[in-house]
């Protein structure tokens, strides 16, 4: 265990190791990422007066309240095995909903907060996926998994049954997409059902979406956001792509209405071909807000507000002229605002926009921020940061008063020392303004900086391409785990990354190769000159997705820039890659068309076209449950490596996706990247 000295370093002043407060400091690692308590769920009853939140534990999930008017300690409301999630308040403010699996499915719970043990709401033959509560608190808007021609739930039980009987193995398709993300399509889809609360009705729920083949909400990542009722408790507005034959080439969601009873289905923003998400009503049901895009086929497009009159029928997009795309929102109670979320210059800020004149203003851009809920003149939301792993902050809505609520792990962290980190910005392509970030590893010495020592560069490349390594906190690609192992960590959000506008966002389609890789020299370049000890002549670079497609770029276009490469989940060839990808939108707008268009983007731009320059060492990483970016394109370059002859290693991960999210493959993916690095860059 290494001692560590915090010592003033201001120029001109003088301070001696005696002088100095010794303190005791422990590297951050895996494990210690890995054992990390994480809030997973929050929200604020309707009077205001309290949160319920879900921590989830190495001993399990429960959930916690938390008075919000005082500082009693809070209180652990379940003790249960099962995983409590989704929390949602009823109007009177003395019991609160959840999902649970406490029996042989997940279903919706409700514990009543003046005593008593929980008691389950549904007692569905299937699982609840997810759910929505209507203003009135009689119904429940609830995702299920059905056999979608089916007119029961029962139906779609047996049918299940039917299939497991079945001896052959054969999936059989008429469509696209066959697969997406991690999973082969099934003849099952997501549907909504609605119930009564009430006792007799607990087993009874009734689909309102029968024979739509397409799944509400879109999988795998959309939840129940894109789910809600209207004011009146009489409809509920939806999310989806309309049953068609072209799933996998569209982006174009729509808003549907649909009564509780079933029955005719309203497509509200047919007009939009682009994707339109996230229906939500003012108190008063008077109007409608969501978030829409412009460009079809397009899914990195800016996330607009709309506002809808239900009295006038008015639509207008709130706050046209401002660049930033929304990626959350809360609808303030007088109408006269809404308190969004959107990514700012690394950040991911919190805003409030007025409904009426479209004035937006800044509340607080430090860090990652999410979950807004309101709780009278405060706003209580999530942050995490590059130095700090999320917990639940509260905020005037004029943005004073900024307190941390939750400190859920103090203990783990107490004796971790983070690197410092900084932000700075240089003239990339064209000279315009591009952004990044360095982090300091955890030992930093800087007396031992001023007697010439530098340290090595983890040079790491964000995925998308449309993203961004900004100032967040995440258990994949933790700029801390690179800079505990004695790396001085450098992220650049070249051209393409979000959160800098919509045109610099634009700017990466249809030059994969271009713009983004002359911003990652020039970052590289101006930062360790800026940065003395960073030694820009023992680096390895790495990145995943598009970051693993910009290690097969750099390698043959970059050839003396690094010691080594590491490339996960990186795309090598285009032309393959469009023939066995499932979300075909994406590479039709980023690369100009289908792969046998009259474009040149996928030559142009293919790794695979300049192996002849390869030489840099590389290690090479994918899972075989990645349908985003299949395993083949891993073993393209692996086998390109080792039939040149250039030193290379290939790490499959048979049960990962495009990401790695086990725990204990987790652990050895940062071991073996982290041994790559030490061979090429200990000197």
């Amino acid at each position: 265990m290494k001692k560590v000295f915090a010592l003033s370093l201001l120029a001109g002043s003088v301070v001696t190791v005696a002088q100095a407060q010794e303190t005791t400091k422990e590297a951050f690692t895996v494990e210690t990422l890995n054992s990390l308590n994480s809030v997973h769920s929050m929200s604020v009853s309707p009077d205001g007066s309290k949160l319920v939140y879900a921590l989830k534990t190495q001993s399990g999930s429960d959930l916690y309240l938390k008075d919000l008017a005082s500082n009693t300690k809070d209180k652990k409301l379940t003790s249960h095995p099962a995983t409590e999630s989704d929390v949602t308040w009823t109007n009177d403010n003395n019991s609160i909903l959840f999902l649970a699996n406490r029996t042989e499915s997940t279903q919706v719970w409700q514990l009543k907060l003046n005593g008593g043990e929980a008691q389950a709401l549904t007692d569905l033959a299937l699982s609840v996926n997810g759910y929505k509560l209507s203003p009135d608190n009689k119904k429940l808007a609830l995702a299920l998994e059905v056999f979608p021609t089916c007119q029961t739930i029962q139906c779609s039980v047996d049918k299940k049954h039917e299939l497991e009987n079945v001896k052959h193995t054969a999936k059989v398709y008429k469509q696209l997409p066959v697969r997406h993300w991690d999973t082969w399509k099934t003849e099952f889809r997501s549907h909504i059902f609605v119930a009564d609360i009430s006792a007799k009705a607990a087993v009874q729920a009734s689909d309102i979406t029968p024979d739509w083949d397409t799944d509400i909400p879109a999988k795998p990542f959309a939840g129940m956001e894109e789910v809600t009722f209207t004011q009146d408790s009489l409809n509920v507005v939806f999310s989806a792509k309309a049953p068609s034959k072209d799933q996998a080439w569209t982006t174009n969601y729509d808003l549907f209405k649909v009564s509780i009873e079933g029955g005719e289905v309203e497509n509200l923003t047919a007009e939009n071909k682009a994707w339109d998400s996230q229906p939500a009503f003012s108190a008063d049901g008077r109007f409608m807000v969501y978030l829409a895009m412009k460009k079809q086929g397009f899914e990195a497009d800016k996330f607009s507000l709309m506002l809808k009159d239900l009295k006038t029928s008015e639509l207008k997009e709130i706050a046209p002229l401002w660049d930033r795309s929304v990626s959350s929102f809360t609808f303030a109670p007088n109408n006269r605002a809404v308190y969004v979320v959107a990514q700012d210059v690394g950040q991911k800020s919190i805003y409030e926009i007025s409904t009426n004149f479209g004035d937006v203003r800044k509340i607080y851009s430090d860090g990652s921020a999410g979950d807004l809920h309101l709780a009278g003149n405060k706003i209580i939301f999530s942050r995490h940061a590059l130095n700090s792993p999320k917990n639940i902050f509260s905020i005037n809505r004029d943005g004073s008063d900024l307190h941390q609520l939750t400190d859920i792990n103090k203990d783990t962290l107490a004796n971790v020392q983070f690197g410092e980190f900084e932000q700075f910005n240089f003239p990339g392509w064209n000279d315009e303004k591009v952004h990044g970030y360095f982090v300091k590893p955890w030992n930093f010495d800087a007396e031992k900086v001023q007697q010439g020592e530098k340290y090595p560069i983890a040079f790491l490349v964000h995925g998308g391409p449309q993203g961004s390594f900004g100032n967040l906190f995440s258990s994949r690609w933790n700029a801390q785990l690179w800079a505990a192992q004695g790396y001085g960590v450098v992220m650049i959000d070249f051209h393409g990354s979000t959160g800098y506008g919509q045109d610099f966002t634009d700017s990466i389609s249809r030059d994969w190769g271009g713009k983004p890789l002359e911003d990652l020299q020039k970052g590289f370049e101006f930062i360790t000159k800026q940065q003395t000890w960073l030694d820009a002549d023992n680096a390895c670079a790495l990145g995943a997705s598009y970051g693993g497609y910009m290690m097969n770029w750099i390698a043959g276009n970059w050839t003396d820039g690094f010691n080594c490469l590491i490339n996960h989940a990186g795309l090598f060839d285009m032309d393959s890659f469009y023939q066995s990808t499932e979300e075909l939108w994406f590479p039709e707008h980023d690369m100009g068309g289908a792969f046998w268009a009259d474009t040149q983007d996928y030559k142009k731009f293919n790794p695979a076209s300049f192996t002849k320059n390869w030489k840099t060492p590389m290690l090479v990483i994918h899972g075989l449950k990645d349908y985003r970016v299949p395993y083949a394109q891993g073993l393209g370059a692996y086998t390109t490596l080792q039939r040149m002859g250039i030193e290379s290693k290939l790490v499959i991960y048979p049960d990962e996706n495009h990401w790695i999210l086990n725990k204990d493959n987790r652990v050895h993916w940062y071991g073996e990247v982290f041994d790559w690095m030490k061979k090429h860059t200990q000197k």
